[in-house]
């Protein structure tokens, strides 16, 4: 196989397969039915597999990372299966940090030609009977799986994990999941199964009391990982990040009781080594000292409330690129955007990217200095052009530009 005959494989999944990342809610196929269907055709790989479920807004993709971290300092073999990937599709399924290998997703791609014809999986379906398949083949003792969308009709609801966790409930996907926190709640709590351990990070009292009555009724242990009190520290530098460590640390007591072996050293070295163990970036991912050049994926309103909050206590003007996808309200996000600085707005890449030319007029009444650029790589070399050293750079707003930022620079970079 050759890197051509892979990356055809890879395009043609993303043709073939409804993807919700590119084509949106049209995309979306809600329900186990199907993933059910495919996991059967493939002998239940999940099944044979020790999984750990993290659902919630946002976090999810920190926390397990974190998760993983720890568990391969202990000595684990440790699947990671997270969404969306920011540059090669590899990304998504990791075990020990290394991305899967290249020719089994192109093998695994060609027998997607040879399914029934009532299987017809959503992208998301088929690289999640893959991630299970790969993570069996690769003998993994654990299997770290990311919910994609929601919880209770998401297609990775198929597994019977150890542990289970909520990292919180925020608004977004309100289309699919509801209008409201609570609904939203409903949803993500629909991973709570019977007799599994299940963890949540919400603050929110109306959100614990949705999450704790599921764990009730499924006579599943309940932990309020808010109680916990840690000073640990990451190599993740995001101000968010304090709260996903309490998420993890409550998992790994859960995961202590099951004699899984993980010392408070394992801890430790873990929660400071992710980027080294497990290769995750996108969040809060200094990408240079000079300029200061930071990352973010925060997407939807909370997350970009933390990472803006976390940006206005850095004394630096600030030149700030964004971009977002057609489902974003725009508005909000005018809202609570940083001060002292000057904005570079771009499309990204993909067909669900929104020009900033159709939310032009949100931007003249937010008042701000503004520029609306191409793509994102010309809004990066606009934005490095202007910046002095006593200034800095942030790139965000949505995982597709980060995503196409760092394909552009990050081997330039290193």
């Amino acid at each position: 196989m050759t890197n051509g005959q892979y990356q055809e494989a890879v395009d043609w999944l993303f043709v073939q397969a409804p993807n919700y990342q590119i084509d949106g809610v049209k995309a979306y196929k809600p329900g186990l039915d199907n993933i059910t269907k495919l996991c059967n055709f493939f002998g239940n790989p999940q099944e044979k597999i020790q999984c750990i479920h993290i659902g919630g807004t946002n976090g999810k993709g920190s926390s397990s990372n974190m998760l993983a971290s720890v568990l391969q300092e202990a000595g684990y073999k440790v699947g990671l299966y997270n969404s969306p990937h920011l540059i090669d599709f590899t990304e998504r399924i990791k075990v020990n940090g290394k991305n899967c290998d290249k020719e089994f997703v192109f093998n695994f791609i060609q027998k997607l030609k040879t399914l029934p014809e009532d299987i017809l999986p959503s992208f998301f379906e088929f690289t999640t009977i893959m991630a299970f398949e790969y993570f069996y083949q690769q003998g993994v003792d654990f299997a770290i799986i990311e919910v994609g969308l929601g919880g209770r009709l998401d297609s990775t609801n198929i597994i019977t994990p150890l542990v289970s966790a909520i990292t919180n409930v925020k608004l977004d996907h309100q289309n699919i999941l509801g209008d409201t926190i609570e609904q939203i709640a409903t949803e993500k709590a629909g991973i709570i199964k019977h007799g599994i351990p299940i963890v949540s990070g919400d603050e929110n009292d109306s959100v614990k009391d949705i999450i704790r009555k599921k764990a009730t009724h499924e006579n599943a242990p309940f932990t309020d990982a808010t109680t916990i009190h840690s000073d640990l520290d990451s190599d993740l530098k995001g101000n968010y990040q304090k709260k996903n460590i309490r998420v993890v640390l409550a998992m790994i007591e859960e995961l202590k009781k099951l004699n899984i072996q993980v010392s408070d050293e394992h801890i430790e070295q873990g929660l400071l080594h992710v980027h080294q163990n497990t290769g995750f970036i996108g969040r809060w991912f200094e990408f240079s000292k000079n300029p200061l050049t930071i990352c973010d994926t925060g997407h939807n309103q909370a997350g970009l409330e933390y990472v803006f909050s976390q940006l206005n206590t850095i004394d630096r003007r600030k030149h700030i690129i964004l971009g977002f996808v057609n489902d974003k309200k725009i508005d909000e996000v005018m809202n609570i955007l940083p001060e002292n600085s000057e904005f570079y707005f771009a499309k990204p890449s993909i067909s669900r990217g929104r020009h900033p030319e159709d939310y032009e007029n949100l931007l003249v009444q937010a008042k701000i200095s503004y520029k609306i650029l191409d793509s994102v790589q010309a809004a990066y070399l606009s934005a490095k052009e202007r910046c002095t050293t006593e200034e800095m750079i942030f790139i965000g707003g949505s995982n597709f530009v980060v995503g196409e930022f760092l394909e552009k620079n990050l081997e330039i970079s290193e």
